[in-house]
């Protein structure tokens, strides 16, 4: 076994060997990083200060599935991203550093994840987007149509992939063509609820799945709890859509409001149980009222900074320099001609001549007549 895979089995096993999140337990990996950490626990023989430990992995610590979990983890298209890897989404998560002696909280050891993108690249620009797992059609409705604001303002959609406007949420962003990602409260390869099983392949396609649990990890009610603090530490900010009185996503609002992160409530009927929630945060001034897309991205960004660098993604942005102010001097009707072209974008023919040709080999232009025309999709 080479040594990355001594550090990455290592990793496997200390994700299974206590129920996380587990303070202690970071807390000696930290000081004696993956491989030893893992020994230490096996051993029985801990460093002094981290006796804690043992008693939290005194059931666990004698399985070690690493192998097995890695394996499973492959088999759905998976991996494992610790906080040394690049993908990590370190500054997310520190925040919950602040929740370490809060009951569920504390950031997670590492992460198991689904799907190509950089986990680090989608969080940072990513707007958590949840709600009642009984949701009504004006709270679908309403998902989305803030979602599809979000998504042509190239932002990515957060939730935690249940029934109601968490699917709904997932749903419409890849509908829209954008980016979502499901965090979940089970194994990385359980599908939960399974009656979203062709809903997760999507965003896995499209997205990421994150979890926490190691792969054959079945969801439970206190591990959704646990989950909640992470959908809420990934996003850049947070809108509840419809909450009942009582609610995981209740849960997860306190969170954000925990974790500093803007919270938005989006207002419903007053003759609605599924708005009470909702209508109580923002009477009590615990969520800002959130009734459009725009008013959600002005929490996450107020100054216009710190959103996506992204945008829909267009051919044309992959043009630069001469390619670039040639096509732009055309105008998005009609044709005109290289003289014309020439002028508009200050250079001279030969120039222009290169540029166009160029781009009439990607399709960007086509010769019409005397002329050049921009070519439509």
């Amino acid at each position: 076994m080479s040594t990355d895979e001594s550090v990455l089995r290592a990793w496997a096993y200390l994700m299974r060997v206590a129920e996380p999140p587990h303070t202690g337990l970071r807390d000696l990996v930290e000081a004696e990083g993956p491989v030893a950490a893992a020994q230490a626990i096996r051993s029985r023989k801990v460093p002094a200060g981290f006796n804690g430990v043992l008693s939290v992995t005194n059931v666990r610590a004698e399985h070690d599935l690493s192998a097995q979990d890695l394996d499973a983890a492959a088999a759905v298209g998976a991996r494992l991203v610790a906080p040394d890897d690049e993908e990590w989404p370190g500054w997310q998560l520190w925040g919950l550093r602040s929740a370490d002696t809060v009951e569920r909280g504390g950031p997670p050891l590492a992460l198991w994840v689904r799907g190509s993108r950089c986990l680090a690249d989608e969080v940072a620009a990513g707007i958590g987007v949840i709600g009642s797992r009984a949701s009504t059609s004006y709270g679908e409705h309403v998902t989305g149509q803030i979602v599809g604001g979000l998504v042509d303002a190239g932002w990515a959609v957060i939730s935690g992939g249940a029934f109601g406007i968490d699917g709904t949420a997932h749903r419409a962003a890849l509908g829209c063509g954008g980016s979502t990602v499901a965090v979940m409260a089970c194994g990385i390869d359980v599908d939960y609820p399974s009656s979203h099983s062709s809903l997760f392949n999507a965003i896995a396609r499209d997205g990421l799945i994150v979890t926490e649990y190691p792969p054959g990890t079945t969801a439970a009610r206190h591990r959704f709890l646990t989950r909640n603090r992470l959908v809420a530490a990934l996003s850049t900010a947070v809108v509840v859509v419809e909450a009942g009185a009582r609610s995981g996503a209740a849960n997860t609002a306190a969170w954000a409001r925990k974790l500093g992160r803007p919270l938005g409530a989006v207002p419903g009927p007053i003759t609605s149980s599924m708005s009470l929630g909702c209508n109580r945060m923002i009477a009590d001034e615990q969520a800002a009222l959130v009734v459009d897309a725009q008013a959600l991205i002005s929490l996450a960004a107020p100054d216009g900074q710190g959103g996506p660098n992204r945008g829909p993604v267009r051919r044309i942005d992959e043009l630069t320099g001469d390619r670039q102010r040639v096509y732009e001097a055309i105008p998005g009707r009609g044709a005109i001609t290289v003289d014309e072209i020439a002028l508009n974008a200050a250079l001279d023919v030969g120039r222009v001549m290169a540029a166009l040709a160029l781009l009439e080999v990607d399709r960007f232009v086509a010769a019409v007549g005397d002329g050049w025309s921009i070519v439509r999709d």
